[in-house]
């Protein structure tokens, strides 16, 4: 008897907990966080005149029951000790997550209101405000009403429930602006945009990589946290299909490491890792775009396979060398454990909470800070690599002594240039120097002195040749140059600006040695129609040949 009577009174505080009733007295209500009942319901046969005779469970008004509710009922009492009606309103502001929500008002155990909202006609039903359902409800003076609440989901059960009366209602509704979240998406989309100016600025495909990467992270968050309901009014099935982003995302994160890795051609067992993952997750998007709810029940546990692969093949990596695997690893590092505490929440193992329910966007934002940097690292080292490849380009045509460009880079230009003559009908002269005497300069102050003059020389004649001139030394004492453009006449006053330019230059060989010396030099007009430039050079070499020998430091023209 004594057995009897305790599980009478357990049935009986099991009942009470399970429908507990609140008292809405004073002159303000703003219930945020307040214990209802839940009743799952997954084979969804139960409507209101059977659910209300069910025994609910106690939970609160922010409860998360994962994915294996497909319906749910929340059973909420509130009670009035007053003297006068009280006028409320019921907030529902994770809405825009279901497929469909129904509430039925209940006073006395009679049905006295009822309202449903179809989220793929939603938006223009006079309950849906920004994604918020504000249903508007009464409690008279001295008695209970009751609200029956059935949420029907589209794969994670989502629901929240706040009261109010009209001051705080309109207060809600004026400050759930969500500006968090807008914030988060504004830093993603400026980087999108930096990185797409930068894909089409160097076309490397981890910029494009990285964009769509963001794209699709900015399309989650704004989706999930209900920056899109707000903005759009946008409801529905066609919406949801937006959470195919959730397998795009991690696609392209898996494409972009392995593009900024180069784990193709060097980390070949890595590679191979992240193409079996890569497989993974587009089967899944492909899934998802016959069945979105069967794509995304599994969703939660492809992350955290996701995060564990993503996590090992870095690591692998990093021990291998990669110099930019550390960098990745902490803002995937972020990336993890925010997930992983969003992923829990998700599943309904941990309690909400802001950080829990914003982890999926807080990571994401983290991460892709971090890429970001990798990338703008990886910059710096490709600039870094190309500079010193112009540099050995520099060096490999240009005459380490005088700076000026050598033998070989003269002739692959100069017929360019001539063959661009030939087309243009333009004029082309060349231009053959050599140094008077300068063997006695090398014999008298030696070779130190000898180099000094040439540098001299070899700053005469950029001086006063031509910006468009191509100047180059041959070897020894020997110059030649390139005039495009110019006729015999031309170039023979550009090589009298010269030998004048070389005679009054002295060369400081020493404290109280200065060399002074002059040219002699030799012109030809190109005729590029039937002559190349090696031919013109034999005739200037031949001019040359004549100003010297007709008494040097002179300018004889072919």
């Amino acid at each position: 008897m004594a057995a009897v009577c305790v599980l009478l009174l357990w049935a009986v505080s099991l009942t009470a907990q399970a429908a507990p009733t609140l008292d809405v007295t004073g002159d303000e209500v703003q219930l945020r966080d307040f214990p209802v009942g839940v009743l799952i319901d997954n084979a969804q046969s139960l409507d209101y005149p059977a659910a209300r005779e069910q025994t609910y469970a106690l939970t609160d008004s922010t409860p998360n029951l994962g994915t294996g509710a497909s319906v749910t009922w929340h059973r909420i009492a509130l009670n009035n000790p007053g003297a006068e009606t009280k006028a409320l309103f019921l907030h529902l502001p994770a809405a825009f997550q279901v497929r469909a929500i129904a509430i039925y008002e209940e006073q006395s155990r009679r049905l006295v209101g009822q309202a449903r909202v179809d989220l793929n006609n939603a938006s223009d039903n006079p309950l849906m405000h920004r994604g918020t359902i504000v249903y508007p409800f009464s409690v008279p003076a001295g008695k209970t009403t009751v609200l029956y609440v059935r949420s029907q989901l589209y794969s994670h059960q989502w629901f929240e429930a706040e009261i109010y009366d009209d001051k705080h209602s309109r207060q809600a509704l004026a400050t759930g602006a969500h500006l968090d979240i807008a914030l988060l998406v504004g830093m993603m989309l400026a980087l999108v945009f930096y990185n797409g100016l930068l894909y089409f600025a160097t076309s490397r495909k981890e910029n494009l990589l990285y964009s769509l990467y963001l794209i699709s992270g900015v399309i989650w968050i704004a989706l999930s946290y209900g920056l899109i309901a707000q903005a759009f009014n946008a409801y529905g099935d066609a919406v949801f299909m937006l959470n195919l982003s959730v397998f795009t995302m991690p696609i392209f994160l898996v494409l972009f490491m392995m593009v900024i890795f180069e784990t193709r051609e060097f980390y070949v067992t890595e590679h191979r890792i992240l193409q079996g993952l890569l497989a993974l997750l587009v089967a899944g998007l492909c899934y998802g775009f016959f069945d979105i709810e069967g794509a995304l029940v599994p969703a939660s546990s492809l992350a955290a396979l996701m995060m564990v692969v993503t996590s090992s093949v870095s690591v692998s990596i990093l021990r291998k060398g990669h110099p930019l695997v550390k960098f990745f690893l902490v803002g995937h590092s972020f990336f993890i454990v925010f997930n992983g505490v969003a992923v829990l929440f998700y599943k309904g193992l941990i309690e909400p909470s802001y950080l829990n329910s914003h982890g999926v966007g807080i990571g994401i934002v983290l991460e892709a800070i971090t890429l970001a940097f990798i990338i703008s690292y990886r910059i710096k080292v490709l600039e870094d690599i190309r500079t010193q490849q112009d540099e050995l380009k520099r060096q490999a045509a240009t005459d380490p002594l005088t700076q000026l460009y050598n033998r070989r880079y003269f002739m692959a230009q100069s017929e360019a240039l001539a063959e661009q003559a030939k087309t243009l009908g333009a004029p082309l002269s060349v231009m053959t120097l050599d140094i008077d005497h300068f063997k006695a300069v090398n014999d008298t102050y030696g070779h130190h002195a000898g180099d000094l003059v040439l540098k001299a020389v070899a700053r005469n004649l950029q001086k006063f040749s031509r910006d468009r001139d191509l100047v180059a030394r041959f070897g020894g004492e020997e110059f030649v140059i390139l005039l495009p453009g110019a006729d015999h006449t031309e170039a023979e006053g550009c090589a009298e600006r010269i030998r004048r330019g070389v005679e009054s230059d002295a060369v400081q060989a020493g404290d109280e040695v200065r060399v002074r010396v002059t040219v002699s030099l030799g012109v030809a007009q190109v005729d590029t129609a039937k002559e190349s430039i090696e031919a013109a050079l034999n005739r200037a070499d031949k001019a040359l040949y004549a100003a010297k020998t007709g008494g040097r430091n002179r300018v004889c023209v072919a």
